[in-house]
């Protein structure tokens, strides 16, 4: 790339300050460096500058001693701000940096609102009474530079810069939880005191693990705050150029689902923290421990309702609703793998959604074709395989080639088994299975008295597929439409008023609860167990 003409900085320096602070990135911050990798080319160095600027900023205010963090920071705020104000920079790494505000008139205030907080966090251990000064701190070491990607992303109206500071300090509390337990350990407590206190509790409660309830309680409250941000910050997405969506797609994707492992940890998130995320962005996590008594059920097909009427209740078009449908799919299949299910259905797109308006059509496939690489390398990370059930001759060729390349990416996994069900119609199923048994007994490789059960399941789109234990339906609807009339033959039916874009861990796992509260009886007349799940691979 060529840089900005700055006395002192050649094009051949400025370009080596740019690739350190890209391999900081790379280095320190995996998931982020795979979010960025999705923005365009020409915006990727100047994300990964600002980023670099904010690494080597928080290194320096968290390694050494009090009294040496405190005069490294104050000396490296004091370059910055003498390199923003002379338009040129010395420093290898800061260089970058420098050019990149200089370059789109990133804001300098937002700067110092950022070295400010961070020199206040390193000059004391936090002490926030009330959520407001909890925020303001996320506000200050992660919103404000989530304010100074804007430029760089293409802003679009006057909500964005709420919009991504929400994101970020969304993203804050993510880290938050990550590292409670050394944190707390280090007599730092980034939980508000108020919630200590009216729950009494003292900052030292928090690693004893005792009074469960009470720290149930309090870790309860931060999620609901937790959820609050991310819900302010959704519709970020459509704040920005098009091209630049994926990567707060998948930013907004990793904060849920750390927020989904905390919602399944709550006060045990004290003592173990939230794992960080891998380098691909997924969080793949050995299955949770299941209460004695709670059979989880083995194969749960889902119908993924409500993604338009989600948007619509925020006032956001209907591509927006179907992206968060798309991020709750990942975030139920991470759902499933820790909770030990081993099949998992979903219905994504039916023969009966042909009679939507051909442009929701156009952009719903495209969607789906731009984002099938980046989920491929998710789901392949996570172990899970991937199998799709449905016509195979209707669909624009782009997906059902890259449905088609994701079935044999991952033919070889075996945590956990994802039947995605595109173009799919149970009684268009049922009919081609039975023209299959039909050409077989014509042609006399099959008698008509040897056609049972068996015969019929073995021509079915998806062989094999076993049958489903529990069935959900999100959105309120009550009722199968067209989903799996085969495989839900003794299924157990649950209808949740949830959106589909609102359907985490939380709720699966108390989809499965309710199930093991059920009893299967099969038409008999004494209760069967529910079908245990079969062990998962986490390795």
């Amino acid at each position: 790339m060529t840089g900005h003409d700055q006395a002192g900085n050649d094009a051949s320096a400025l370009r080596e300050s740019y690739e350190l602070c890209a391999r900081e990135i790379r280095r320190h911050l995996p998931p982020l460096w795979t979010a960025t990798d999705m923005l365009p080319s020409a915006v990727r160095p100047h994300l990964h500058a600002v980023h670099g600027f904010a690494l080597r900023t928080d290194r320096i205010a968290d390694e050494g001693t009090p009294e040496g963090r405190m005069r490294r920071l104050a000396r490296w705020r004091a370059e910055t701000m003498t390199d923003l104000r002379t338009g040129h920079s010395t420093h290898p790494l800061r260089r970058a940096f420098v050019d990149t505000v200089l370059r789109h008139g990133l804001d300098r205030t937002l700067v110092e609102e950022f070295l400010d907080a961070v020199g206040q966090d390193c000059a004391a251990p936090p002490a926030f009474e009330t959520f407001a000064q909890q925020r303001h701190y996320l506000r200050g070491v992660t919103g404000t530079i989530a304010e100074l990607w804007l430029p760089l992303l293409g802003p679009h109206g006057p909500d964005a810069p709420a919009l991504v500071s929400a994101l970020g300090e969304a993203c804050q509390m993510a880290d938050i939880f990550e590292d409670l337990p050394a944190d707390l350990a280090a007599g730092r407590c980034y939980l508000p005191r108020g919630d200590l206190r009216d729950l009494g509790l003292e900052p030292a409660d928090l690693l004893s693990g005792g009074r469960r309830e009470a720290l149930d309680e309090l870790v309860d409250r931060q999620l609901t705050r937790w959820q609050s941000l991310l819900e302010e910050a959704v519709p970020v997405t459509g704040a920005v150029e098009a091209a630049c969506r994926p990567f707060l797609h998948v930013l907004l994707l990793g904060a849920q689902l750390q927020y989904d492992e905390a919602a399944l940890l709550r006060s045990r998130v004290l003592t173990d923290g939230v794992a960080p995320l891998t380098p691909a962005g997924t969080a793949r996590r050995p299955p949770a421990t299941v209460r004695p008594g709670h059979a989880m059920p083995g194969h749960v097909a889902v119908i993924m309702d409500g993604n338009r009427r989600w948007a619509r209740r925020r006032g956001l078009p209907a591509w927006q609703g179907h992206h968060a449908g798309g991020r709750a799919l990942i975030r139920l299949v991470n759902a499933a793998q820790r909770l030990g299910i081993r099949h998992l259905t979903v219905y994504a797109f039916s023969t009966e959604n042909w009679n939507r308006a051909q442009q929701e059509l156009v952009t719903l496939f495209a969607a789906a074709a731009d984002a099938a690489p980046q989920v491929a390398a998710w789901l392949h990370e996570l172990g899970v395989r991937v199998r799709w059930c449905g016509r195979r001759d209707r669909i624009e060729q782009s997906l059902a080639a890259a449905l088609a390349l994701l079935e044999s990416m991952t033919f070889g996994n075996d945590v956990l088994d994802l039947t995605v069900c595109v173009d799919y119609g149970g009684r268009d199923e049922l009919a081609a299975a039975a023209r299959a048994l039909a050409a077989e007994a014509v042609a006399g490789t099959l008698r008509p008295e040897d056609i049972g059960p068996d015969a019929l399941a073995r021509c079915l789109y998806a062989p094999g597929l076993p049958d489903v234990d529990l069935l959900i339906r999100t959105s309120g609807e009550q009722r199968i439409s067209n989903f799996l009339p085969w495989q839900l033959a003794y299924a157990e039916l649950l209808f949740t008023p949830d959106h589909w874009p609102d359907f985490g861990l939380a709720q699966l796992r108390e989809a499965c609860a309710v199930y093991a509260s059920r009893e299967r009886r099969y038409g008999a007349g004494l209760p069967a167990p529910a079908t245990p799940a079969k062990p998962t691979r986490t390795g």
